[in-house]
């Protein structure tokens, strides 16, 4: 069993605006830079190899952690929202009412026009774990909402259809635990990366 620790990466301009950013490729603000410059990492995690989104705002944020050596892993990339990229949930349920209800009640199957589902997320990332597994080392993975979501459901059956069974916050890591056979369980959500994150705050499964 290996440790793999995951980060949500920092701020871009259209987080604070709770826009779906899903594959464009957004910057870390200004914000988001020293939403980052804050956040550290104890020594237990010195020796953990890391790997980041291809994207942009994902490999920012690990430069700025301090990574040496990075690895880009293409299947830990943001789900893709296709058609509704750019734009709010609000503004989607607003404008397709009822069709948006039924949409967001089928959880991990909810797939945005020419996008891509939660189902097809934790598909993508299932050989990924298995490759973690049995690679016989620690990792952290500097990623996005929507794959660390993705993680949960694979780690506690979660459908998406009801709330998370652990309110994950954002600013923090979260620790899962992966089986040779790419079996993942929750180890520790909410492990701080800042003074300002709630002091060694963290929630168990």
């Amino acid at each position: 069993m290996i440790e793999l620790i995951v980060i949500r990466h920092g701020a871009t301009d259209w987080t604070p605006e709770h826009r779906l950013q899903g594959r464009r490729d957004v910057e870390l603000s200004e914000d988001g830079r020293a939403q980052v410059a804050q956040w550290t990492l104890t020594r237990h995690y010195a020796r953990h190899r890391w790997c980041t989104s291809p994207l942009l705002r994902a490999r920012q944020t690990a430069s700025l952690l301090g990574a040496q050596t990075v690895v880009s892993e293409p299947r830990i990339i943001e789900m893709d929202w296709g058609g509704w990229e750019g734009r709010t949930l609000n503004e989607i349920r607003t404008e397709r009412g009822a069709d948006m209800v039924a949409d967001e009640a089928l959880g991990l199957d909810l797939r945005p026009p020419d996008g891509e589902s939660p189902r097809d997320v934790c598909e993508r990332l299932r050989p990924w774990l298995e490759q973690l597994g049995n690679s016989e080392e620690d990792w952290i993975a500097v990623t996005h909402k929507g794959v660390i979501r993705a993680l949960l459901a694979l780690a506690t059956c979660w459908d998406m259809r009801t709330k998370p069974p652990v309110k994950m916050r954002w600013d923090c890591a979260h620790e899962f635990h992966v089986e040779r056979n790419g079996d993942i369980s929750l180890g520790a959500a909410n492990v701080a990366l800042a003074p300002s994150a709630s002091q060694a705050h963290k929630t168990h499964p």
